[in-house]
């Protein structure tokens, strides 16, 4: 019996967006995500053609609903044979003393880590539920649809962040690519106040800062990695975000091929993300393929 719970489906492009809840341990509570499934052609119905997963993670503030219903993917996604999956930002079902009186901390602000301290780490584990639980549950009830063996991760702004965490920390050979719209590169400088808040709030010591922080992870990786970077110039956001500290990072590690693009005039809403969407999801179709 499905562990899922329908709440909603569309036809879009062909193919069916799909919004489910169920109850996940890893947070201690329910969670909901879409899913956009494309059509397959006679032909692959025949082969039983399974698609490969881009997972988005989205930013502060944000829930499931903002990418599926801003970004403009499905068309190209459609065409490219893409399975989109898009997850809450965080826990909903928790207490309310840690539920944040700030947008920047708490509810919609899960920053996509395992939180250690005190009462958050019961919920605040946004890390585990993308990484594990999710992936296995995508595995379990879409396994006739999805080949999450052939996965790409992207994000915006913390989900950015997220994104090239999950990928920079995962073992060789998980992601196919990685990429992201304005993200938080550099979490623990102490000019970010966002990562500041975010890590002094969940993690109980400062020197767990650094297993979130992509600036710092990107050294580590020795295996050839695949990243697309797009960063408005108009970006009010543009002096914490740390693109550049980011930059310097990866010119040190020759196993990192990342295309980091400094976009004239944009700022930092979905307007900025639906232009430049296709080109994510090309090149991660691109790596998925070569992945393959």
């Amino acid at each position: 019996m499905s562990s899922l719970t329908q709440l909603s489906s569309n036809k879009v492009f062909g193919g069916t967006l799909t919004r489910y809840s169920h109850h996940s341990q890893t947070v201690n509570g329910e969670m909901k995500f879409h899913i956009f499934i494309p059509n397959l052609t006679e032909k692959q119905k025949k082969k039983k053609t399974l698609r490969p997963l881009v997972l988005w993670l989205s930013g502060l503030t944000c829930t499931d609903e903002n990418f599926v219903q801003k970004a403009g993917a499905f068309r190209v996604a459609s065409e490219l044979g893409l399975v989109l999956v898009a997850p809450d930002t965080s826990p909903r079902e928790i207490p309310d003393e840690l539920k944040g009186d700030s947008w920047d901390f708490g509810v919609g602000a899960g920053f996509y880590l395992d939180a250690t301290k005190g009462e958050y780490s019961k919920y605040f584990n946004m890390y585990s539920y993308i990484t594990k639980e999710l992936i296995d549950l995508l595995k379990t009830e879409f396994s006739e649809a999805v080949d999450v063996t052939k996965r790409s991760i992207m994000g915006h702004s913390m989900g950015g962040l997220g994104a090239l965490n999950v990928g920079l920390k995962a073992p060789k050979g998980t992601w196919a690519s990685i990429s992201a719209f304005a993200p938080i590169c550099n979490p623990s400088h102490d000019d970010c106040p966002w990562g500041n808040k975010a890590f002094s709030g969940y993690l109980k010591s400062e020197k767990e800062w650094v297993h979130y922080d992509p600036t710092y992870l990107v050294k580590t990786v020795h295996w050839e990695t695949h990243i697309l970077i797009d960063q408005g110039t108009s970006d009010k956001f543009l002096s914490q975000l740390m693109t550049d500290n980011f930059r310097e990072a990866v010119s040190s590690n020759h196993h990192v091929k990342a295309d980091i693009r400094m976009q004239e005039g944009y700022d930092h809403s979905y307007y900025f993300i639906s232009t430049f969407i296709e080109d994510h999801l090309r090149f991660h179709a691109k790596h998925l393929h070569a992945h393959a």
